[in-house]
């Protein structure tokens, strides 16, 4: 009985032995698991019921940011919109150009009254007109309803007084000192050109040409 017992013995020692120094490793296994891990004092060993700690947020990816966007020029006449949009020919915008139509309320206005002394307003009013053309000045329209300002000539409408001096101080540098501007409420429809698609560089080249035509702003699409 002594002896079988020591021979129990011999072969667990033998078996330890064996597993321990001779036989190979499991297909798969790493012997060495922490010295190939990249930054191994940073891993931690969570214990049963330790709550996880989210990665600092320096180490999660920041999410893309749009590039893109949608800006609007504006705001024109009817009749000064299709001379905003050959302005934007070269950028060859195609189907990323769109029109948005607004109503707008304009309480300033810049004018050539309407000369009460005459005997015929209208032809007063059609000389007028004709010497504007003769300076180069196209944007203006004759006042032809019942009213105070009946054959005035109209040479824009404007929401402030200041955008209002700044078309007459255009007009009086093309040679027109016959204008004033003077408040009015009115209703006025206006068009906005939307670009679609807009990055840094359209951005740019958009806020060059838009400083080609007075009291136009650039902006962010509502």
């Amino acid at each position: 009985m002594r002896t079988l017992f020591l021979l129990l013995v011999l072969a667990n020692v033998v078996f330890f032995a064996w597993a321990r120094y001779v036989s190979p490793p499991e297909a798969g296994a790493d012997p060495m698991p922490l010295a190939r891990q990249i930054e191994p004092e940073k891993l931690k060993v969570i214990t049963p019921g330790e709550p996880m700690v989210p990665a600092p947020a320096a180490a999660r990816p920041a999410p893309s940011a749009a590039v893109a966007k949608c800006m609007e020029w504006g705001s024109f006449t009817i009749t000064d919109a299709p001379r905003a949009e050959k302005t934007l020919e070269p950028l060859a915008l195609g189907a990323r150009l769109a029109q948005r139509r607004t109503e707008e309320t304009a309480g300033w206005w810049v004018f050539i009254p309407a000369q009460p002394k005459v005997p015929n307003q209208r032809q007063a009013a059609l000389r007028k007109a004709a010497e504007l053309r003769n300076l180069g000045v196209e944007d203006y329209f004759i006042v032809q309803e019942e009213g105070q300002y009946r054959w005035a000539l109209s040479l824009g409408v404007f929401r402030t007084e200041d955008a209002a001096r700044a078309r007459l101080a255009v007009l009086r540098t093309q040679g027109v000192r016959s204008a004033v501007v003077g408040a009015r409420e009115t209703v006025v429809p206006k068009v906005w050109l939307q670009v679609k698609g807009v990055d840094p560089a359209l951005e740019a080249k958009l806020k060059e040409l838009a400083v080609q035509i007075e009291s136009t702003e650039l902006r962010t699409c509502p």
